[in-house]
């Protein structure tokens, strides 16, 4: 769509608000049609009957919807949507990044499709607070950020997820783990090995997260801890809990530290952290190694052992000033199991290596038992030698914990 089709949209769309002729219960797709129809007759606006739909299709998303970002978000092929200020709109498709030539009419027309988005939520985009974190109805992961943080206007990026979560046997068939890496990890959730699913932006740990948490006994109560709630376990006894930014006043932040604490007292078999980033490091970890096994969470970092000394460092950032050495042994106790993501450079995201957690003299350290062999060929999976003493524990543990 062209400026000039963007600036007749708006016009339409604006016709329409003024008017007065829609009230609240009345908005459906079907009268906005019919109304911007009538707003372009009266206008005398002649157009291409294929040009005519596509601007009265674009007012009915401006009106109900969010506005040029509709048609990207019917799109199952795109899973990301990055707005990088108000004419330059890139999308993610098939892991490949390319520009589309969706744009809006000004700063204040994509401000307001923001808005749209985070007002229901109680969130807020100012220049008090010139960055958020919101979430889609649908479960798609929202950032923004403004002026003066960002330079060229506001910036909008929208993770999307499939209309139905990806299971484990779907990672599989798209050649994200082998089936024997799946099996090995799924005998581990059984077994209630405390799992770290680490990687990179926009790797797939959520997705991998999401998959090997279906293997979690139905019986089991499970509370999961999140910035923007956008996991959808597949179990029935879940309690998800979601972190809330201060509000105008600057008072009544909730941050995920405080919701970690709380999940103690409400009676969790497994507690789920989204993503570790900061101080609640040190509150998760004491939970694991206080009788809450079998807990999964994520953390960005570039490999197993970064991992670790990652979560060795946020766990520092906590209030109770420990020494490294007692919260490094913590964490060697707390965390079994590193799952690694990647992305390759052709946008295929797999498990990379899968890693035991031992103690050593320098701290926790990552024991490699499998990873991918990147070949001509196409790669493969390998098992290393020595995991056959774990794959052979976590079977007898997981069948222990069946009985």
């Amino acid at each position: 769509m062209d400026d000039a089709d963007v600036t007749l949209v708006e016009e339409i769309r604006s016709s329409i608000v003024r008017s007065g002729s829609v009230s609240p219960g009345s908005a459906t797709p079907e009268v906005i049609a019919s109304l911007a129809e009538d707003a372009l007759d009266a206008a005398r606006h002649i157009l291409p009957a294929d040009a005519r739909r596509l601007v009265v299709a674009s007012v009915v998303d401006a009106t109900l919807g969010l506005g040029p970002l509709e048609p990207l978000l019917r799109d199952a092929s795109v899973t990301e949507v990055m707005v990088n200020g108000p004419t330059r709109v890139w999308v993610e498709r098939s892991g490949r990044i390319e520009r589309v030539p969706t744009r809006f009419t000004d700063s204040d027309h994509l401000l307001h499709v923001i808005d749209r988005i985070i007002a229901p939520l109680g969130r807020r985009l100012d220049e008090a607070s010139p960055m958020v974190d919101a979430r889609l109805p649908d479960g798609s992961r929202v950032n923004a950020v403004m002026p003066p943080l960002s330079l060229d206007g506001p910036v909008l990026t929208i993770r999307r997820f499939p209309a139905e979560p990806l299971s484990g046997d779907d990672l599989v068939r798209l050649g994200s783990l082998s089936a024997e890496m799946l099996d090995a990890l799924r005998l581990a959730v059984l077994a209630k090995r405390n799992i770290l699913v680490t990687g990179g932006t926009g790797s797939g740990k959520t997705t991998t997260l999401a998959a090997i948490s279906s293997a979690i006994p139905p019986d089991e109560r499970v509370i999961t801890i999140e910035d923007a709630a956008e996991l959808r376990l597949p179990l029935a006894h879940v309690v998800r809990l979601e972190s809330r930014p201060a509000g105008v006043e600057g008072r009544g932040a909730i941050p995920i530290r405080a919701l970690v604490r709380n999940a103690l007292r409400m009676r969790p078999d497994r507690i789920i952290v989204g993503e570790v980033r900061g101080g609640e490091a040190l509150d998760m970890i004491s939970a694991l190694t206080t009788g809450h096994e079998g807990s999964l969470s994520t953390l960005h970092a570039s490999s197993p052992g970064e991992a670790l000394r990652r979560l060795v460092t946020l766990a520092l950032m906590g209030d109770l000033e420990l020494p490294w050495v007692a919260v490094s042994d913590q964490v060697a106790s707390a965390v079994d199991l590193v799952v690694h993501q990647a992305r390759d450079a052709d946008g295929a995201r797999r498990v990379v290596e899968i890693a035991e957690v031992v103690r050593s003299a320098e701290g926790p350290s990552a024991r490699r038992l499998c990873r991918w062999r990147p070949a001509a060929s196409g790669g493969r999976f390998t098992w290393m030698p020595d995991a056959g003493p774990w794959r052979r524990s976590i079977e007898d543990d997981a069948q222990r914990e069946m009985r």
